[in-house]
């Protein structure tokens, strides 16, 4: 068994390393270990980069995610050096690198496409980035319908410049997909077999306009790792693969979880400091200003608080408590609205479980605040109002996490845009008014 290189051994090898050698190294390395050594060591990565064959460099960079990190690495190299790297690039990624790029770098990538690349990539830049055309690839390799399984064996063997995949599609003359077929079930045929009678013709499409999050749905509900492209005739526009649609989660969580933390989509550890206070700024201001709203209510019973001064001590706990439920229905229904889990069928149930969470959640630690303020009052009718309003606000808080999210899905807004700041003045409005308002009614058992 051969001893696993470790990075620093593949980076020696790789600069100084007998030519031979590395050529056969290459044939067993994943290209992402190199991009790790290359993320690793920004200083030598165009030193690494001219020490490695072209179809090595394109197949890092189809594993790169960072579009400027793209572009940064081509113009390492001479127009002549880019053209044929980018000729061993997936057309894909070339068509996220231009479509991330101004203008004028924009025809400076196309000019050094092939003619043929060239017409696949416009032909992607048609399609939004964000749904089934804009992730998907046009290069797979479609099978003719009326040929034999011959035809088709004979026909793979002459297009081997092209990725093909476990599941091989269909069409026939108009390109209009008519089924699926395994390589499996091609190769273990006779070869006098006609190729529709080995093809599964119940194949499950996705339409090009389709959001991406749709996609990873489909893909996630049918478990599948490649899946057709088609447009309103079933005409076969390309191909979606399960690595694409990994990307497309992980930005879709990373996005989800920053606009629940009320942060920018498209903030990251390494953003510029400008960026992130652009991405900032705007939830901070409307924070500001639903906080401006909790005080109001506060603001309401201010001769209350100055009877019962105990009042201000007890009230951030009250709406902080409901917060921290509101936050915990809010983030499990968000998911399973994101991820198919939450509809018709089970709304009601689901409703009723998270009522039945707040009110248990509302009595146990309702109780436990109930014997602090007791204690801290010397008074069991603070205690009593205390309890009554934990309880309170902590279903108000459920039904608002459940609600909120569910109301803005409905209108066609993402959940996570702005739950987060609505769920936090429901409950800190509520929690205010509730526990200040049965505090003002039993005013007189307060203060005696």
């Amino acid at each position: 068994m051969t001893k696993k290189m470790t990075s620093e051994e593949l980076k020696n090898l790789i600069l100084h390393g007998n030519v031979e050698i590395l050529k056969e190294v290459m044939e067993s390395v994943h290209p992402a270990d190199i991009l790790d050594i290359l993320h690793d060591d920004e200083e030598s990565t165009k030193e690494i980069l001219e020490h490695l064959p072209n179809e090595v460099i394109g197949d890092i960079l189809d594993e790169e995610d960072d579009e400027e990190t793209i572009y940064e690495w081509l113009n390492l190299f001479s127009k002549y050096k880019q053209k044929q790297i980018l000729n061993e690039v997936s057309n894909d990624v070339i068509t996220d690198l231009i479509g991330a790029l101004e203008d004028d770098k924009k025809e400076e990538i196309l000019k050094l496409l092939a003619q043929d690349d060239k017409e696949d990539v416009e032909q992607l830049l048609q399609y939004d980035p964000e749904t089934a055309g804009g992730i998907m690839t046009t290069e797979y390799i479609d099978i003719r319908a009326k040929n034999t399984v011959k035809d088709t064996l004979l026909f793979l063997q002459q297009n081997t410049e092209e990725d093909a995949r476990y599941y091989l599609y269909v069409v026939d003359q108009d390109n209009v997909l008519k089924g699926v077929v395994s390589l499996r079930d091609l190769v273990t045929s006779p070869f006098d077999t006609p190729m529709m009678e080995i093809t599964n013709q119940n194949v499950k499409s996705i339409l090009y306009y389709e959001d991406q999050e749709e996609v990873a749905k489909t893909f996630s509900k049918y478990g599948f790792i490649l899946m057709p492209v088609v447009d309103e005739e079933n005409h076969l526009l390309g191909v979606i693969d399960f690595d694409d649609v990994m990307d497309v989660i992980e930005e879709e969580t990373t996005e989800d979880m920053n606009l629940l933390g009320g942060v920018g989509s498209e903030e990251r550890l390494d953003s510029t400091l400008y960026e992130s206070f652009r991405n900032r700024i705007p939830w901070l201001i409307v924070n500001l200003f639903t906080a401006i709203m909790a005080s109001s209510v506060v603001n309401v019973f201010e001769g209350t608080i100055a009877k019962v001064v105990a009042l201000a001590t007890i009230s951030p706990i009250i709406t902080g408590m409901g917060g921290n439920a509101g936050t915990q229905t809010l983030t499990i229904i968000v998911r399973g609205l994101s991820l198919g889990e939450l509809d018709k069928e089970n709304a009601r149930k689901i409703l009723f479980k998270e009522i039945g969470l707040g009110i248990l959640n509302g009595i146990v630690i309702g109780a436990m605040v109930s014997l602090g303020a007791w204690a801290f009052a010397g008074n069991p009718w603070f205690g009593i109002v205390t309890g009554l309003a934990m309880i309170s606000n902590m279903i108000i808080a459920t039904l608002s996490g459940y609600f909120v999210p569910v109301i803005l899905d409905k209108l066609k807004v993402d959940p996570a845009l702005a739950s987060g700041v609505f769920v936090t003045t429901c409950t800190d409005m509520f929690g205010f008014f509730a526990f200040l308002g049965l505090a003002t009614i039993s005013m007189p058992y307060l203060i005696k």
